[in-house]
């Protein structure tokens, strides 16, 4: 393990911003951030958060040898708390990747930051993962379907890569509650990896949309509404002219499969939705008056 953490150690960086504010008197005040990173290729491709960058003018990186170079913004993600940014180099040590939908509650992982950039390298703390799918309130909204961890995630972690005994990414670490203890959050790495491969490609990250309102179905909301199930998705609303709009779906109907899953809850309905692709066409049953009908729709980019 020792070996595993020593290798990861290598991959992260040191992420420090300059931004500018004005005083009262309208005088430009620098301020300073700082935050870590993940390298994620070799040819010089670094996973943040957004929030580390965000109002950045300049951006130092810091590498594990003491090395430092600019980085350059490719884009960023604020609704995943995802940023790219770019420095002008090669052969960087990549991290290695795990597969954040396997996780266990109780795994244990290791939290890696690299704050100040000081010599000795990245920070280690140790954990489990206590609970996955959490929601929290931030700054820039809201993030959903987070790994949570008892590892200590210091402020100048965020950035930096939530590994298994392997010393393989399943996260980065992206916010803790500064009130409590034993509570740090992390962004699922295949999420990461998703939005880190949009935004390479295409300067930002493609997100699909069905474009409804639901909630979920349970025996008070069935008895309410006199629908013949106790799970799947109630829709409460449909954006005009949006994909689940041209498929004929409408307030009332109830959604119990979606491409092929079943839908118990509404928390799954967007994590399918989120797994599919911007141009797919994906199928869908729901209950509309008692009688359960197919129909297909196209996901397009959320607006």
């Amino acid at each position: 393990m020792l070996e595993a953490i020593e290798r990861v150690s290598k991959s992260v960086v040191n992420v420090n911003t300059l931004r500018h504010f004005r005083d009262i008197f309208f005088q430009p005040i620098p301020v300073r951030g700082m935050g870590s990173g993940t390298i994620i290729r070799p040819d010089g491709y670094i996973l943040t958060n957004s929030h580390v960058i965000q109002g950045a003018e300049r951006i130092a990186v810091t590498f594990y040898d003491g090395r430092m170079l600019e980085g350059e913004i490719v884009g960023v993600c604020p609704s995943v708390d995802i940023a790219v940014i770019k420095v002008d180099a090669e052969g960087l040590p990549a991290v290695e990747f795990a597969d954040s939908d396997k996780v266990k509650v109780g795994q244990p992982v290791f939290a890696i930051g690299n704050p100040f950039g000081l010599p000795g390298g990245p920070t280690v703390t140790s954990g489990v993962i206590s609970a996955l799918g959490r929601t929290i309130r931030s700054k820039s909204g809201t993030l959903e379907d987070l790994i949570q961890t008892d590892a200590a995630i210091n402020p100048g972690n965020s950035g930096g890569p939530l590994i298994d005994e392997n010393g393989k990414a399943v996260a980065i670490n992206t916010a803790i509650i500064p009130f409590a203890q034993g509570i740090g959050f992390a962004i699922p790495i295949n999420m990461a990896i998703r939005c880190s491969g949009d935004i390479i490609k295409h300067g930002k990250a493609l997100f699909p949309w069905l474009g409804i309102n639901g909630i979920s179905i349970n025996e008070a909301v069935a008895q309410r509404y006199d629908i013949q199930s106790d799970t799947g998705v109630l829709v409460v609303g449909v954006v005009e002219g949006s994909p689940a709009d041209r498929a004929g779906i409408s307030a009332g109907d109830v959604i119990l499969e979606f491409s092929g899953k079943p839908v118990k809850k509404i928390e799954e309905l967007r994590k399918n939705i989120l797994s599919r692709k911007v141009g797919e066409s994906v199928g869908a049953t729901i209950l509309r008056d008692g009688e359960k009908l197919d129909i297909k729709t196209t996901l397009e980019e959320l607006p």
